[in-house]
């Protein structure tokens, strides 16, 4: 009989009453596909091995191109441009090899998994190294070859979408590189509110979140982009080089100024000049910097006269500025200049729902910046990520998925995520996977934690505050009314936590 003689290579079929529920394999599958279906190129001289990989890919609504030697293969591959290929790597004629190798000069991006009932693993390696996406050893379950399918698929997608992006204007990249989270959303409408004007800009938000990426889509979308954008860290720059390295010196302005230099300001004319951690400016330079914005002119060391300057500022700062102001350490008159437009851009703690989201990004980047041939994160995995503080913030969430893309030869598990400080005092480990049901949707996964950490952090700042609302607040940087709506959301009575 049919399921018995061929249990081994595929452990169901039709007329075995046994045929897999669509999408039971795993929580992480694609999203629903467009209406027109993915096109699977089959090639294996075994009609029977090509009829039950096409029942299998078939059912899950993909369209099979079957193909029984290399030959027809590649003609399949100039003709129908198929979305992915199922490759045997012994085939008569042609072997599966060189065929892999001729695939990659029609259409390098193309994904092809490798499969071979032989165990020939060194061979199945050496196709990895030629660029085959995965390997598979026969028997396969269709599960699995379901699996590997649509991951190989979705890399392609995200690799796609990364060349996009790089030529597309940054109006239409900023969701794609920031996030879909509500928060950040809001983020990106500001952006895109005041970059047509010509306000100076503070830009607010802890180390790691992403401060720059806002000020460089602030400039790429003014009418400052054909200009530059000049960036000074000025935390980076010893207190007796700052004022040379903001306003420039002329020749002879000093014992060593052997040459002119031009400053930032100078350097940054017609375009945007980014103060990144302003806070650490120098007091007596912040009076230069309040100078010359309000004159919109540069005194240049050694020069004979003030310099006319056009350059639109955008600072930002990881530290709450009342609090610097309180202790003396910043002008008020400089931080009433500068925030004429304020941006708060959230931690990542408070954007639990864009973790998965850049997190997947990231490993698509690093997958092909390290030509590691990573298929996705586990479920166990984004449990890890969904539990985590990130007190490092967009910046430790990209440093932990490269490395973990480095450790991992398949799927990236919890053990390539490690070492996570989470005995830090900073990093509050967030234990989610209780609440959270298993078989669910990536997104809706995400948007659950999200809800759930959210209703948590609120609970505890009720307790912190003694019940005190207005307190309760302060302590979650919201306003009164924020929180008084999101605890009617959660059902949260202040008297249950005081």
């Amino acid at each position: 009989m049919l399921c018995s003689r061929f249990f081994g290579l595929f452990p169901w079929h039709p007329s075995c009453g046994n045929t897999p529920t669509p999408g039971g394999h795993s929580s992480r599958s694609l999203e629903a596909m467009d209406q027109a279906k993915p096109r699977v190129l089959v090639v294996d001289d075994d009609p029977l091995t090509r009829s039950l990989l096409s029942i299998a890919l078939q059912s899950q609504a993909f369209e099979v191109i079957p193909a029984g030697d290399a030959g027809t293969a590649l003609e399949h591959v100039r003709s129908e441009a198929p979305e992915i290929v199922i490759l045997d790597l012994r085939l008569p004629g042609l072997d599966g090899m060189e065929a892999l190798r001729k695939f990659k000069e029609i259409a390098p991006e193309l994904p092809v998994v490798i499969l071979t009932g032989y165990g020939d693993v060194p061979s199945a390696v050496e196709a990895m190294r030629l660029g085959a996406y995965d390997f598979l050893t026969k028997p396969v379950e269709p599960a699995k070859i379901l699996v590997v399918v649509r991951r190989a698929l979705k890399h392609q997608a995200l690799g796609t979408e990364l060349k996009e992006l790089r030529r597309l204007g940054q109006r239409d990249a900023l969701r794609w590189l920031m996030g879909r989270g509500q928060e950040i959303q809001q983020v990106i409408q500001q952006i895109k509110q005041v970059a047509d004007s010509n306000f100076t800009i503070l830009i607010q938000g802890e180390t790691g979140t992403g401060k720059e990426l806002v000020a460089r889509s602030i400039h790429q979308l003014s009418a400052r982009r054909e200009k530059p954008f000049v960036a000074l860290d000025c935390g980076a720059i010893p207190e007796t080089l700052i004022e040379s390295e903001l306003f420039g010196y002329e020749k002879g302005a000093f014992t060593g100024a052997d040459r002119r230099r031009e400053g930032h300001f100078q350097l940054a004319q017609g375009g945007t000049l980014f103060l990144d951690e302003i806070v650490n400016l120098p007091f007596p330079t912040q009076a230069k910097l309040l100078r010359t914005l309000e004159e919109r002119q540069v005194q240049v060391l050694g020069a004979k006269g003030p310099l006319p300057v056009d350059v639109r500022i955008i600072a930002a700062a990881n530290v709450p500025m009342d609090g610097e102001i309180r202790t003396g350490r910043f002008r008020q008159d400089l931080y009433y200049r500068l925030n004429e437009f304020v941006i708060v851009v959230p931690p990542l703690r408070e954007r639990v729902e864009d973790i998965v989201y850049l997190a997947e990004r990231f490993l698509a980047e690093a997958s092909m910046e390290l030509q590691r041939p990573v298929r996705g994160i586990s479920d166990e995995a984004v449990q890890v990520l969904l539990g985590y503080h990130w007190p490092g913030n967009v910046r430790e969430l990209r440093n932990v998925i490269r490395r973990a893309v480095l450790l991992s030869s398949d799927l990236v598990e919890p053990a390539h995520l490690l070492p996570l400080p989470a005995n830090s005092a900073e990093a509050r480990p967030v234990e989610v996977s209780a609440f959270l049901p298993p078989g669910l949707p990536l997104r809706e996964m995400a948007r659950m934690a999200a809800a759930e950490a959210e209703r948590r952090a609120i609970r505890q700042a009720l307790r912190t505050a003694r019940g005190n609302k207005s307190e309760a607040a302060r302590i979650l940087s919201t306003d009164f009314k924020t929180l008084h709506l999101k605890m009617r959301r959660y059902g949260i009575r202040p008297g249950e936590l005081s």
